[in-house]
């Protein structure tokens, strides 16, 4: 790729690279253009604006070339730098994390209400099974001031990477993480227990998105041959660290809340309100509780 940038101003190189991405048939064009090229020259969209007749260097024209030739090869922007914004909180990305989704914040909404409705006289404890980033343990985290929790993944990078975010966002004093598989080291009682587990069948893992099948760690995705692996293995476990009243919140992928209530309920859990619903209308997260004895 010629450095077509060079020389270019602020405002002429984002629209250069917009129409580029555009032709390249990428769906957030726009946005993906204003965020590389603001990553690039260390500017929010006001500083875009307001320096938007200043010509880029050569040193910044050229890193532009090489964000422009990772996203066009179908990789994701967060992965391009490293980061992703999720809750309104910064977190550091690595090959053995997702890349956090919105979708996944309506977890952290339902765990949030269920908690406020509890109101529990002691700090809460918080359990994350398979954590990835941190991504929604420091969100609730982040939300509950008294809360402790303890995250957990097979993957020691991932757990590097949730505990830098820990600490990058004040928050490694009352954060944990464990390696295991599911919640197998933990003992509890925990109030909460929270997973965006793997649910995406084996067979379908091929047909997804460039940016999910070829970015993702295959590991975080791939939920076996009916998308419920995990779940089966997740669901008992959980059940036997709550503590009585305590709730088990977790991400579902679309057609799959019904049967996930119906592991739950095998487990000896209540499940005593309907899933919460994504953007989309999609039933997200589906939750279940420990009633007491």
């Amino acid at each position: 790729m010629s450095n077509h940038f060079a020389g270019r101003s602020i405002e002429s190189a984002r629209r250069a690279l917009a129409a580029q991405l555009k032709a390249a048939q990428l769906d957030e064009a726009e946005i993906d253009a204003r965020i590389l090229l603001g990553a690039v020259l260390g500017l929010d969209l006001t500083g875009l604006i307001a320096q938007a007749a200043r010509p880029l260097t050569t040193a910044e024209a050229s890193r532009l070339v090489q964000h422009a030739e990772r996203r066009m090869a179908g990789e994701p922007v967060a992965r391009i730098l490293g980061t992703r914004e999720f809750w309104g909180l910064p977190f550091r990305l690595s090959e053995a994390t997702l890349v956090p989704r919105p979708d996944t914040e309506t977890v952290v909404e339902l765990a949030l209400e269920i908690l406020r409705e509890r109101q529990i006289s002691q700090p809460p404890r918080i359990a994350d099974i398979g954590t990835g980033s941190g991504a929604i343990l420091l969100a609730l985290l982040h939300e509950i001031p008294d809360a402790f929790g303890v995250g957990t993944d097979l993957s020691l990078t991932a757990l590097v990477t949730a505990r830098d975010n820990a600490t990058a966002l004040g928050l490694a004093g009352r954060a944990g993480f464990v390696a295991c598989s599911y919640a197998s080291a933990l003992s509890g009682p925990f109030d909460l227990i929270v997973s965006n587990p793997p649910y995406i069948p084996s067979a379908e893992i091929p047909t997804l998105s460039i940016e999910v099948r070829e970015h993702d760690p295959h590991l975080a995705l791939d939920g076996g041959n009916d998308g419920y692996d995990a779940y089966r293995a997740l669901i008992p476990q959980a059940s036997e660290r709550l503590a009585p009243g305590g709730a088990l919140i977790v991400e579902a992928g679309q057609g799959q809340a019904r049967n996930i209530e119906t592991l739950m309920a095998g487990a000896e859990l209540t499940v005593d309100r309907p899933p919460k619903a994504d953007l989309s209308g999609i039933p997200r997260a589906v939750s279940a509780r420990k009633m007491p004895p």
